[in-house]
């Protein structure tokens, strides 16, 4: 029998006597009328994230009372406690500037409170990627309960839902395409119930990250917020929360180098945000395991699109829930996957792909020999411009645009965009390459989705839907077109980016994972002498925090300090 404290007993307040410590903490919470039978329980954490700021999480009251009501099924103690709630259309100067907070929130509440088992309720962008780093650096068991999808919407009866959606619409409402009414009447549809996107945005695309990962109930991942279905999901995480404390079964056994290839595999086949590259760096960081970039475009290789979903194919959340969700992508993909992956049910990924039976005729999820594109969605690109890396969603590019060579209209900053981009006077064609410098992790600070550049204005309105961009920021998971990404180092800090101008030429090569700035060593040595790079600083607070310690996009965006102090492994591993 072990003699490790659990329950109320497990981390108790110093105050130089630990039977006082005790004593006191069951005083305080037979205050709030608990018995004695039901404070000898497994004690079974409860992340709340509900918030007014965060319609993502709208239906948190229905989740808590489901879990809850599972972990008292399975003889367990629910006791839910409130963390950092970040939504992605409400935070300043961006969700991803605040996400390693909420990771050392959600850490530091796991770690001071006594809890035997942790249930993760997050669903908006950056709240799963955040607990999951928060529970990993914590180490006990812990499950994730996705929020769930919205529904979709109808405007003028064609079906809608945020955010491809709302893209697409504003970039018509930009060209003159549609008049202030008609953005106004869709404006009221795009989002027809609370929950995360209903496309394969950062949100969902972290809830099927989750599930490959082996952290959430089989088929925790696409039931749409307002089902039935998630309210059932919900009760069954709480009760296998109760036996994941029962058993022990720690977030470090789930958390494997295997984990993260399969999550890598489902990345890529289901079109997945490039977001989701960066989250599962810093997850994988946690844990002391790196995320090998050659070793995912190694895997983006053999790993076609199988998912067809915005903003890669055509259908939207609740049609792959409907089609068998992550199962039938799983049973798809079984060949290509680490099947011995321990999950939180105490079953390998094999055996839960077994047990969800043969499936049935569907028409979201393709066969391997008629996927949605033939490669992962997913593209790793290198080259002096990006010694570190870069990032290109390639099944959701112009394929005309992949391979090209442009010059240069550069933007030194966000502001420098809004200012010019719509422009009559911008000297730009739609065979020239925008560049978006500083707004990387350090530059903006927080790495926004400023990636997503618009088409300049009097390009739109002559009809161009598509230009090459190429950016240290991100882009949102809704978002498609042919645009670099993560262009590390950022600008902020000196890399390449911020040396180029007005003019050079930029060379694209998807099937070569090149991109290139046509200048030569000398030229750029001769830039950066004349112009040198003064990283930003800060006087105090957070963001003092943030710009001291805060790593690039190959290593997560991640604080230094939060990584693991040992790197044990890699993912995918060599083969």
């Amino acid at each position: 029998m072990s003699d490790t404290p659990k329950g109320l007993k497990k981390g108790l307040t110093n105050y130089g006597d630990q039977g006082f410590s005790l004593f006191l903490r069951k005083a305080f919470i037979k205050g709030a009328g608990y018995t004695d039978d039901a404070l000898d329980r497994p004690v079974i954490g409860i992340t709340n994230t509900g918030s007014s700021y965060n319609p993502c999480h709208g239906n948190m009251p229905q989740l808590l009372e489901a879990v809850k009501r599972g972990i008292m099924l399975a003889g367990g103690l629910p006791m839910d406690f409130p963390t950092i709630s970040v939504h992605e259309s409400f935070s300043a100067p961006t969700s991803m500037y605040l996400r390693n907070l909420m990771s050392m929130d959600t850490e530091e509440l796991v770690r001071a409170q006594p809890m035997d088992a942790v249930v993760l309720i997050g669903g908006c962008d950056k709240t799963v990627p955040a607990q999951l780093m928060g529970a990993a650096s914590a180490g006990i068991p812990a499950i994730q309960l996705i929020t769930g999808s919205m529904l979709t919407g109808s405007h003028r009866s064609e079906r809608v839902g945020a955010c491809t959606d709302c893209r697409r619409y504003w970039g018509k409402y930009r060209a003159d395409e549609i008049d202030d009414q008609e953005i106004a009447d869709v404006n009221n549809q795009l989002v027809a119930s609370v929950g995360t996107c209903s496309v394969m945005g950062t949100a969902s695309t972290m809830a099927c990250v989750a599930e490959a990962l082996g952290m959430t109930v089989p088929g925790g991942a696409s039931p749409p917020a307002v089902t039935a279905d998630r309210i059932r999901v919900a009760e069954q995480t709480g009760a296998q929360a109760v036996e994941l404390a029962r058993k022990g079964l720690t977030i470090d056994k789930i958390l494997t180098p295997a984990a993260f290839e399969n999550a890598l595999r489902v990345l890529l086949a289901i079109g997945g945000s490039t977001n989701g590259i960066v989250h599962l760096t810093a997850i994988a960081g946690r844990m002391g395991i790196d995320i090998d970039l050659a070793g995912l475009d190694r895997l983006g290789r053999e790993t076609p699109v199988l998912l067809d979903l915005k903003p890669s194919g055509q259908h939207y959340m609740e049609d792959f829930h409907h089609a068998g969700g992550m199962a039938t992508l799983l049973r798809e993909l079984k060949p290509l996957l680490r099947l011995e992956a321990l999950t939180v049910t105490g079953r390998t990924l094999g055996e839960e792909i077994e047990r969800a039976g043969e499936g049935f005729k569907q028409d979201v999820v393709r066969p391997f020999d008629r996927p949605i594109y033939p490669q992962g969605g997913l593209a790793v690109l290198r080259g002096n411009l990006a010694p570190g890396g870069a990032i290109i969603k390639q099944s959701a590019a112009d394929p005309k645009l992949m391979e090209h060579e442009g010059r240069a209209v550069v933007f030194e900053n966000s502001a420098d965009l809004a200012a010019r981009i719509d422009g009559d006077d911008l000297d730009v064609t739609a065979d020239d390459i925008l560049v978006l410098k500083n707004i990387g992790p350090k530059g903006a600070p927080g790495m926004p989705e400023a990636g997503y550049i618009p088409i300049p204005r009097k390009l739109a309105r002559a009809g161009v839907k598509d230009i090459v961009r190429v950016s240290d920021g991100r882009m949102s998971g809704t978002a498609f077109g042919t645009i670099v990404l993560h262009v590390t180092p950022e600008a902020a800090v000196g890399g390449p980016l911020a040396h180029v101008r007005n003019g050079d030429r930029i060379r694209l090569s998807v099937k070569q994972r090149e991109i290139a700035l046509l200048v030569s060593d000398e030229e750029l040595a001769k830039r950066a002498a004349e112009n040198p790079v003064v990283e930003p600083t800060a006087e105090r607070g957070y963001r003092k925090l943030f710009l001291q310690t805060v790593t690039q996009a190959d290593q997560g965006v991640d604080f230094d300090f939060l990584r693991a102090v040992k790197t044990t492994g890699k993912a995918p591993e060599d083969r």
